[in-house]
């Protein structure tokens, strides 16, 4: 029996541009397991001399069959990303191992507030926590505060409009760091308290927060989460280092 920590060859299906540097892959996944919104994968890449390469990616997608959707950043200069993100077309083949962790994820039985935040692509996890809630008809209630260089910078942007829109129970701050749309009320800056403390949860209601993005950012994040009064066993994170 194939286990989750073994090698699968997976087959590109379909592609979605999401930014100018940043695209979602669909993929086929024959025998997939499953998987938990917030999970990653490992993707391995083998040129034609026998050199490999793997990155993570974590699952941008609720669990739907055998189909998984990844969103993947080119990184100048990396191995793997930009041929993700250029080369690699629909009927194309991918070793892709996994699903990966469990200490990062939403379970559509947690009825809980959830406090979403994140920076750049660490928006991927968060999104597959979105779909897999709507996905799952939960009622749980979801703040999410994303925070980006510029408008043109964000990940999913109509989805995310639609869902603020459309879906009870959820709803989606943006703030800008570099450049903010012509009608945004103030300056760009970075995310702070102020913001946490007014489109967050406020911390008696016992939230569980999740915080994703570059590892400056994440550790920033969760330090004002606690002093905000969160409980630090409730704030969860993930670090994406340098490739976020």
């Amino acid at each position: 029996m194939t286990g989750r920590l073994s090698w699968r060859v997976a087959e590109l299906v379909a592609t979605r541009g999401e930014t100018p540097t940043a695209r979602t892959l669909v993929l086929d996944v024959p025998g997939w397991p499953g998987h938990l919104a917030g999970q990653h994968v490992d993707v391995r890449l083998t040129a034609a001399d026998g050199y490999q390469a793997s990155r993570s990616y974590s699952i941008a997608s609720p669990v739907d069959g055998d189909r998984v959707e990844l969103t993947v950043q080119a990184v100048p200069a990396g191995e793997v990303s930009p041929y993700l993100t250029g080369t690699f077309a629909p009927g194309d083949p991918v070793e892709l191992r996994g699903p990966a962790g469990g200490w990062f994820v939403w379970r559509d039985t947690d009825a809980a507030p959830a406090l979403l935040v994140a920076g750049g692509s660490g928006i991927v996890p968060l999104m597959a926590m979105i779909r897999a809630r709507a996905a799952a008809g939960s009622a749980a209630p979801f703040r999410l505060i994303y925070s980006v260089r510029t408008p043109g910078h964000v990940f999913y942007a109509e989805e995310l409009r639609r869902r603020d829109r459309d879906d009870a129970g959820l709803s989606v701050t943006f703030a800008y760091t570099r450049q903010a749309p012509p009608d945004w009320p103030g300056p760009p800056r970075r995310l702070g308290a102020a913001e946490l403390r007014a489109h967050g949860w406020a911390p008696e209601l016992a939230p569980r927060c999740y915080v994703c993005g570059p590892t400056g950012f994440v550790e920033a994040v969760a330090e004002l989460l606690v002093r905000l009064g969160h409980d630090p066993e409730r704030v969860r994170t993930e670090r994406f280092g340098a490739t976020a």
